[in-house]
């Protein structure tokens, strides 16, 4: 089908040692799917394989039904995005968008037509007259992903796209970025070690370690439903806290901190686990409850749209989020720490 991408078994090794350890995908078209994870997890080594700029070591590479695994980058439907922009300094903008298209032999009219197109596709029209360095680090970036769809390519790559721009920035240009996805119904593998933007951009989330993947699934799969420890506390922030698993079944029976409890919740192994609880679930109060674990308020800070807590307690330390008001505890405090059986997960130990 157009625009799909899939990997069957694909492998990458340089020598001895294994980037990529065998990875199957299965990307739908017309989707943004995000590569995500730590330095050296072998994302962009999965990116560029399916680019066409590395070799794959075993297995199979498709791109919209086509076995492309031993073809060269110049003969894959592919454009990448990369992190450093790559533009050309002594072209002008319009030129740079064009030179693929230039590169490919097509009439100079039929260029500057396309480059324009392209130009105006990414909010950036009456800019062909100008530099590169005539632009802010947004715009440049925006010249990058013009220079990229106006190839038509069957699927977008885009390796680090907004690593080089201020959060601000950062968080302007990736909603442009999935608008221009989303419009022009491309097929896009999208490359970052942000969490954030990941969750911003994405339909489906593929979370690598160690060469292959932890999970995969939509941003509300992995943040609501992580598999493990590593995907509670890489997707958002978590506490993740000790507990014991001494029953399972429709409901779970706990012994936390010395306290029997049951969770509304299924657990497939009796023994040791993890409660993964989100800062924005925990619950603060002065009155003990049976429920409830004491702690001590070890910092306290009023940013604004919200106040932040660092806690220590018998389980370890606590990150708390809570609603913008004024500070109702204050470091040095001790305070009683729950939450709400519905709002916790458990994950292996």
């Amino acid at each position: 089908m157009k625009g799909s991408v899939r990997s069957q078994n694909v492998t990458k090794k340089f020598g001895e040692v294994v980037a990529l350890k065998p990875l199957s995908l299965d990307i739908a078209p017309g989707t943004l799917v995000t590569l995500l994870g730590p330095s050296g997890c072998g994302k962009t080594t999965t990116l560029r394989l399916i680019a066409g700029l590395e070799s794959a070591s075993e297995g199979r590479i498709l791109i919209g039904g086509e076995d492309v695994t031993h073809l060269s980058a110049t003969y894959r439907r592919v454009s990448m995005v990369f992190q450093s922009y790559a533009l050309f300094p002594h072209m002008t903008v319009a030129e740079n968008v064009g030179y693929g298209l230039s590169v490919k032999g097509m009439p100079r009219a039929e260029v500057k037509a396309r480059a324009e197109a392209g130009l105006e596709t990414v909010g950036l029209k009456g800019f062909g007259t100008r530099l590169p360095s005539e632009l802010s680090g947004g715009q440049q970036q925006r010249v990058a992903v013009a220079r990229a769809i106006v190839l038509e390519p069957e699927v977008l790559l885009l390796d680090e796209p907004l690593s080089n721009l201020d959060a601000k920035l950062r968080r302007h240009v990736r909603e442009e970025i999935r608008q221009i996805q989303q419009r022009l119904g491309l097929t896009a593998v999208y490359v970052t070690h942000d969490q954030e933007e990941a969750m911003a951009v994405s339909d489906r989330i593929i979370v690598m370690k160690n060469a292959e993947v932890a999970q995969e699934g939509t941003p509300h799969d992995l943040y609501d439903r992580p598999a493990n420890a590593f995907i509670a506390d890489f997707i958002g922030d978590a506490n993740l806290i000790d507990l014991e698993v001494t029953q399972s079944g429709a409901e779970t029976e706990i012994v936390l901190q010395g306290r029997r409890l049951r969770l509304p919740l299924q657990s497939a192994a009796i023994g040791p686990a993890k409660l993964v609880l989100r800062p924005h679930h925990v619950r603060l109060s002065h009155d003990p409850a049976p429920q409830r674990f004491a702690a001590e308020v070890t910092y306290a800070a009023w940013l604004g749209n919200s106040v932040q807590y660092t806690l220590s307690s018998d389980g370890g330390p606590i990150f708390a989020i809570a609603p913008p008001q004024p500070l109702p505890f204050r470091q040095g405090d001790n305070v009683q720490l729950g939450f709400a059986p519905e709002d916790v997960r458990l994950v292996p130990a």
